[in-house]
């Protein structure tokens, strides 16, 4: 497993949605840091739902200002994260029957060779979720993998080992873009700044920080 050294020394990461604003809502203030302090790393976006449909306007629309975000990334302005935003078409918690189609589209990242990988959960109880992390183990055997939460009314919130302090900015910036480009999600009673505040709260209780963002490293090599 290729050892994580800190975000400045990143070159590539993938990271890993079912929906369209699943990576946002699990690591948009970690992304945001990420690119403050290595601004020239390439980040590649995957959604795998969504294509065709409205969600992938806003998934288009979110990967690019979250990118844009900060002012020294090489991909500010240019329309599209560094490293390109893909938003497959698989139908909405039926990934379970789209298995070895998923699985492919897989194979295909495996040539963007990322040093670290933001994906779900394995406790997620979310199938698509769930199907999503299991593939993220499959594909990639040799690279760094953390894997994000999102609160939701399962209550599957994991024990976390990894914490990515974020800025009150950074905050406040996320939630900003998430309330800002996930309309169809606006009707929803969890789809709030108050949710979106509280999680990375608590986690900062627990990182003796304010503000952080949670991961499980199953493995962590340094």
């Amino acid at each position: 497993m290729t050892p994580f050294a800190g975000f400045k020394s990143l070159s590539r990461v993938l990271c890993l949605g079912a929906h369209s604003d699943d990576i946002e809502i699990g690591a948009g203030g970690t992304i945001l840091r990420l690119l403050a302090e290595n601004p020239a790393v390439q980040i590649k976006w995957v959604v795998f739902s969504g294509g065709g449909t409205p969600r992938e306007v806003e998934a288009r629309a979110s990967a690019k200002a979250f990118v844009a975000a900060t002012p020294a990334s090489p991909s500010s302005g240019s329309g599209d994260a560094s490293g390109g935003t893909t938003v497959h078409s698989f139908i909405d918690t039926l990934f379970l029957t789209q298995h070895v189609q998923i699985k492919t589209a897989f194979n295909e990242l495996k040539a963007f060779n990322p040093d670290l990988i933001l994906t779900h959960s394995a406790d997620d109880r979310h199938q698509d979720h769930r199907l999503v992390n299991e593939l993220t183990w499959n594909a990639f055997r040799n690279h760094q993998i953390l894997e994000y939460e999102i609160p939701k009314w399962d209550g599957d919130l994991q024990r976390p080992n990894v914490y990515v302090p974020i800025s009150p900015e950074q905050l406040d910036k996320k939630i900003e873009l998430l309330m800002k480009h996930f309309p169809t999600q606006a009707g929803k009673h969890w789809f709030d700044a108050e949710t979106f505040r509280s999680l990375p709260r608590l986690r900062g209780l627990e990182s003796n920080t304010r503000y952080a963002e949670a991961f499980v490293a199953r493995k962590l090599v340094i």
